[in-house]
Parts: structure tokens; C-alpha cells; sequence
């Protein structure tokens, strides 16, 4: 009996080390699996390209092109303004991160320049996203001969163009990617000619011909140019310069003499002379994003260019009923002058 029950003690301590064992190396082959992921991960990470920006739109761009298949890096945090930005010591260390950056190039990101420039690296690729963009001349009265408008982001048919040209440099960087910075380039820019076209949809036959507009500055005349409306006043003498009080008296009565319909204006920069010229020539005011200040978001460039649009289509509709208006009034004041004409004769 004592044997026996040895026996069963023996078989039993055989089977729960057996467990033991198994379990054990369980544990170790989850363990290593685990190690080897992890590891696997980390060199994905290493392998992946950095790539800076400098402005919220180009966060945008790019990472609508890259996807997952790349970091993208601000070059200065949220909440700066472009127009008066000095570089800090902390943009020079984000800086040495990336392999690429992305810039405009041609102004609004100096400040970005003067950082590339000191930091003297051979190694980092820059890609100037307006390179084949026609660019339009800027205007001020105190623009300089050859400046142009920097605000290409500000437009669609320019916003489509710069992603081709993102997507393209960054392809010949990095090869193993390219197909999904083409696809995904693709994908992005059909959805801002969806925007363009329900938009046109929208205002159907609707006459703005005679429609004149005056803008705070230089900024949405690539947005206007695609829907045919003229800026016929800007009222910054020069990028980011708020008008003197001569300059602003000139602009108020070029407004009145031109009859301009609308001032366009600046979403997010307080404006503190443009109620002057509202209550000095009743113009209608609109404003638009500018799209350079906020967070560095994905969707930010597709949302505000939605607003944007849904602007201009209400500020073109303004203008066409004004028109209407301003012609039914003429009318009758010139029939009568006809008749009074032909009874003189």
C-alpha cells in the first residue's frame, strides 16, 4: 500500500513539474516575443525620417502625406506669431532632431531661415514647398520692387500643388515610402477640388462680375483669383504694418471712390482701425482664417479652408445682391433721363 502510494505521490510531483516546466517556458518564449517587438519597434522608430516644419499649415501637409510612415516635428511651438518671431536657443535643438524640414521660403517663416542658416548643417534636407507654385506679387503702398504674396497656403489650387511637391521630394528621400506619400497626396488634394467645386456649385449663375473687395493685407489673393474677385485695396502699407493715420484716411477714400463691396479681414489678429473704415464707408466685413495661428493639428487646413469658403461664397452672394440692388435703383432715374431727353429734342 505504502508503494502504491508513494507511487501516485511520485506521478503527481512528475506532472506538476512538467506544468511547471511547460509554464516556464511559456513565460520565456512570451518574454522573448515581447523583447523581440519591442525591439522590432524601436528600430521602426529609428528608421523613421524626422521631419520639421515650420508653419501650422505645413503640419497639416505633411502629415496628411506621411501618414504614420514619419515623425513630424514644429519647429516652434504653438502660439507664436510669424510676423514678429525671433529665433530661440530651443529652435536650434529641435532643429539638430530632423533629417528634413519643410519651409515656405518665401517670407512669413524667415525666422526659420535664420535658424537653418546657424546651424550650419550639410546634412539636413530642406524642401521649399513653393517651388512650383506661380506666385502672385504682393501689395502694399510700402512693398519693395519683386516681393511676392507669401500666403500660398491661404488658396487651394496652391495648397494642392505644394503636397504634389512634398510628396515628391520627400519620395526621392525616402524610396521604401513613396507609394504612400503619392497615394496619400493624391487622396488630400481631391479633397480641397471637392471643396472648390461645391462651392462653385453653390454659387451657380451667380453674377459677381462687378464685384470689388478690399483686404486688410496681403493675404487671401490666391483664394480670391480662383473665384475670379479682384482686390482692389490693401490697407497694410507692408506685411504685418498696421496703415498711419494718412495712409488710413487714403485707403477710406479709395473705398468710397471705388465703391468697394467688402473688407476681408483676419480671423484671429485684432484689427483696431478696421471699424474706422466700416463706419467711415459701411463696407460689409468678412473675415478669413489665416490659418498660422492655433495648434499644429492634422485637420487644421481642411477645416479652415471649409470656413474660409463658406465665407467667401457668403460675401460673393452679398456683393451680387448689392449689385442687383444698386442697379434697380439706377434704373428708373435713367429711363427717365431718356425721356426727358427725347421730349427735349
Amino acid at each position: 500500500m505504502k508503494t502504491v502510494m508513494m507511487k501516485m505521490v511520485t506521478i503527481k510531483k512528475s506532472k506538476m513539474n512538467n506544468v511547471i516546466s511547460q509554464t516556464c517556458k511559456n513565460l520565456i518564449a512570451l518574454c522573448s516575443t515581447t523583447v523581440v517587438l519591442l525591439m522590432s519597434l524601436q528600430v521602426q522608430a529609428a528608421d523613421k525620417l524626422t521631419i520639421g516644419i515650420t508653419l501650422q499649415p505645413y503640419y497639416s501637409y505633411v502629415k496628411a502625406v506621411v501618414g504614420d510612415k514619419a515623425e513630424v516635428l514644429p519647429l516652434v511651438d504653438e502660439g507664436f506669431n510669424p510676423h514678429n518671431y525671433q529665433p530661440q536657443p530651443n529652435d536650434l535643438r529641435r532643429l539638430k532632431q530632423m533629417d528634413v524640414i519643410v519651409v515656405n521660403a518665401i517670407g512669413h517663416d524667415d525666422f526659420a531661415l535664420k535658424v537653418i542658416k546657424a546651424a550650419n548643417r550639410d546634412d539636413l534636407i530642406v524642401i521649399k514647398a513653393n517651388k512650383d507654385v506661380p506666385l502672385l506679387p504682393a501689395i502694399g503702398q510700402s512693398v519693395g520692387d519683386g516681393a511676392v504674396n507669401p500666403h500660398t497656403f491661404v488658396g487651394l489650387s496652391t495648397t494642392i500643388q505644394k503636397v504634389y511637391t512634398i510628396a515628391t521630394e520627400l519620395s526621392k528621400i525616402d524610396p521604401d515610402n513613396a507609394r504612400t506619400y503619392r497615394k496619400n497626396a493624391r487622396k488630400y488634394a481631391t479633397e480641397f477640388r471637392k471643396m472648390k467645386r461645391q462651392a462653385m456649385l453653390t454659387l451657380g449663375d451667380l453674377d459677381t462680375s462687378g464685384m470689388l473687395v478690399a483686404t486688410t493685407h496681403n493675404a487671401y489673393g490666391y483664394i480670391l483669383q480662383e473665384f475670379g474677385v479682384d482686390v482692389a485695396a490693401v490697407i497694410e502699407p507692408a506685411h504685418g504694418v498696421e496703415p498711419s493715420a494718412s495712409q488710413l484716411q487714403e485707403t477710406i477714400e479709395k473705398i468710397r471712390a471705388s465703391k468697394i463691396d467688402v473688407l476681408f479681414y483676419e480671423l484671429n489678429m485684432p484689427s483696431r482701425y478696421v471699424e474706422t473704415i466700416e463706419a467711415a464707408t459701411g463696407v460689409q466685413l468678412y473675415r478669413f482664417s489665416h490659418m498660422t495661428h492655433g495648434a499644429y493639428e492634422e485637420s487644421k487646413v481642411a477645416v479652415e479652408m471649409k470656413s474660409n469658403l463658406a465665407t467667401l461664397v457668403e460675401a460673393m452672394k452679398f456683393a451680387a445682391k448689392r449689385s442687383l440692388a444698386d442697379t434697380a435703383a439706377i434704373a428708373p432715374s435713367t429711363i427717365h433721363a431718356s425721356i426727358n431727353k427725347q421730349q427735349g429734342s
